[in-house]
């Protein structure tokens, strides 16, 4: 869900009495977006909560989050959580590559090679981290559409 959607959910939710807090690794976007409060990691995009089954990691974030939100009293306030994806920031120069249209085609400056571009890929449906979630996803939802998903076109 793109961030404005979720910053003016925030806001509605927030009207209505019940507090948010939305996590993000796009600070600039949640800045303008401005919702009630926020968490931002500084990750790359999509791992706002941490690694894949990572839990060791996913409980820090979560705990820092947990935190921020039970502290934030001023509306609009971001929270820079400080939990490093690396040793250092090289993982930047990176992130934003493109991969070349074809694996086989030479590395150049502004055509890497494929192994170092990191980005997790996208899908068009909603993915999940095992078979178990899956199967919870699927139970949960006795095979209609979720009620906090309806509008998303996958």
């Amino acid at each position: 869900m793109c961030h404005q959607t979720v910053g003016l959910i925030a806001r509605q939710a927030e009207a209505a009495g019940i507090p948010t807090l939305s996590m993000s690794c796009a600070r600039d976007i949640t800045a303008a977006v401005n919702p009630p409060r926020a968490t931002y990691l500084d990750w790359p995009l999509g791992h706002t909560s941490g690694r894949p089954h990572d839990l060791e990691g996913n409980t820090t974030i979560m705990r820092a989050v947990l935190a921020a939100f039970a502290s934030i009293d001023t509306p609009g306030t971001i929270v820079d959580l400080d939990v490093p994806w690396a040793a250092d920031d090289d993982w930047k120069d990176r992130v934003m590559r493109p991969r070349p249209q074809d694996p086989a085609a030479p590395t150049t400056a502004t055509t890497p090679a494929a192994a170092d571009d990191d980005r997790v890929q996208r899908f068009p449906t909603p993915q999940y981290q095992s078979a178990d979630d899956a199967d919870a996803a699927a139970a949960r939802h006795g095979g209609s559409d979720c009620t906090v998903c309806a509008g998303i076109d996958y």
